[in-house]
């Protein structure tokens, strides 16, 4: 099966002055807008730059910012007021003549990025209680690519925020641009990025919802509600992409609507794709539905000497709807599949998939698959690969599936539908380094 879908290194001495910040956070406090009494400045990029060094608090008052906002230095948290009846209205916007490229993607050949938030070579950053908005961003073409929030090389936290209409326009739908909020790292130069994100809202994206790659990218996703566009036959989305050596957790998200209609590639709502090895990665609690393939580990060799992606726990998940493929597509080694809730699942609730094989590495061995709840799968209730070996698959629990567990789907009888899609995977397409990879899919 194939999917469409960096470390900042500390001296003792900055660890120091990191001790430090909160209490300088605490007493220097600026704003923008009229709402307190702090020193007030009209745009938010103004306010960052009046910011000192050691860190600064800035307050955010209700109302529209048509700007594009840089954060290079110091520890800073931008925080949205609350207006009168409660709800938080700070809104970052493109600037009247669009948004222009302000960094550039050193995954992808340094090609142009345009950010609306760009949180780039700091740490302890923080970002709450606001929404980016790039509806009206005035980019076209593929030249340059919109995100919400761009962390790069950074560290913080991105807390009850929303993150929506990052998108180009529809004729431009199929390039492979427009991501809500993204992490990536030069781990090359011993770069980390340490990124938590809670309790957001990410919707209307064009690629990815929220992204993390490179190794020396370490991303902690908490109840967020992360939404596709639903059936598109224009681009292949990803929910939620750990790819390329990142590590992290993903627990108690919705994640929903990532459907490619298109040929060839899948939409995932969950996509691993080469994540750091025996890392202790987790996918647990969460809800995902509506979804090509909900959950997906995939390995592909060429982003490294070795296979990444092996060790991952996938747990007590909540998965609802798995269209035209697998709910939990497992095409690496050794992870553990327990204790997840899978209802109404195309193909196999579980696949233990050999076909990410590469040059002698096998993949779909050494795997559990246990105390699952499968029912209604319209073939396997797991799938486990001829050739695979070291796997285990029992107990789990089965209701009106075809197989409980089998290893091919050769003598399955599907129920008549509208799904026009081949039962071989299609590839997954990540958002990422295009260096030795398959092309990306449309």
């Amino acid at each position: 099966m194939r999917v469409n879908v960096y470390r900042i290194a500390f001296s003792t001495s900055v660890l120091f002055v990191v001790g430090l910040i909160p209490q300088a956070l605490a007493q220097t406090t600026l704003a923008v807008g009229s709402c307190t009494t702090f020193p007030s400045y009209p745009t938010i990029q103004q306010a960052v730059n009046a910011a000192p060094p050691s860190g600064a608090t800035i307050e955010i008052c209700p109302g529209v910012y048509p700007e594009q906002v840089v954060i290079k230095t110091g520890a800073l948290t931008l925080e949205g007021v609350a207006n009168s009846g409660g709800q938080v209205s700070a809104v970052i916007v493109p600037p009247s003549g669009g948004v222009v490229a302000n960094a550039r993607d050193f995954d992808n050949n340094y090609a142009p990025i345009a950010a609306q938030l760009l949180i780039q070579s700091t740490f302890l950053v923080t970002i709450e209680n606001l929404a980016v908005d790039g509806a009206n961003n005035g980019l076209s073409g593929c030249g340059s690519d919109i995100v919400g929030i761009l962390f790069q090389n950074a560290s913080g936290t991105v807390s009850n925020v929303a993150v929506r209409n990052q998108t180009l326009p529809p004729a431009d739908y199929g390039c492979q641009d427009g991501e809500g909020i993204w992490v990536e790292t030069q781990s090359v130069y011993g770069l980390i990025s340490n990124v938590t994100v809670q309790n957001s809202s990410v919707h209307n994206y064009q690629k990815n919802g929220i992204t993390g790659n490179d190794s020396g990218t370490t991303l902690t996703l908490t109840s967020n509600s992360v939404q596709g566009w639903g059936p598109t036959s224009a681009i292949a989305q990803n929910g939620i992409q750990l790819c390329c050596g990142a590590t992290g957790t993903i627990t108690s998200n919705s994640v929903i609507d990532d459907v490619y209609t298109g040929p060839s590639y899948g939409a995932s709502g969950i996509l691993l794709y080469d994540t750091l090895e025996n890392s202790s990665l987790s996918v647990s609690s969460n809800i995902i539905g509506n979804t090509q393939l909900p959950v997906v580990l995939y390995t592909d060799e060429s982003f490294g000497p070795k296979q990444y992606g092996d060790g991952v726990v996938v747990e007590s998940n909540q998965i609802v709807g798995a269209l035209d493929f697998d709910a939990i597509d497992i095409c690496t080694n050794g992870n553990k599949v327990k204790s997840n809730t899978i209802t109404n699942s195309w193909n196999s609730a579980v696949h233990l998939d050999s076909s990410c094989s590469i040059s002698g590495n096998l993949t779909g061995n050494n795997n559990i698959a246990k105390n699952n709840t499968i029912n209604e799968s319209e073939c396997a209730g797991i799938l486990v690969d001829s050739g695979t070996t070291g796997n285990t698959t029992t107990p789990n629990t089965f209701y009106n599936v075809n197989y409980n567990v089998t290893n091919s789907t050769s003598s399955c009888s599907f129920a008549p539908s509208s799904k026009t899609l081949s039962m071989e995977h299609r590839a997954v397409s990540p958002k990422g380094r295009t260096h030795g990879q398959a092309q990306m899919a449309p």
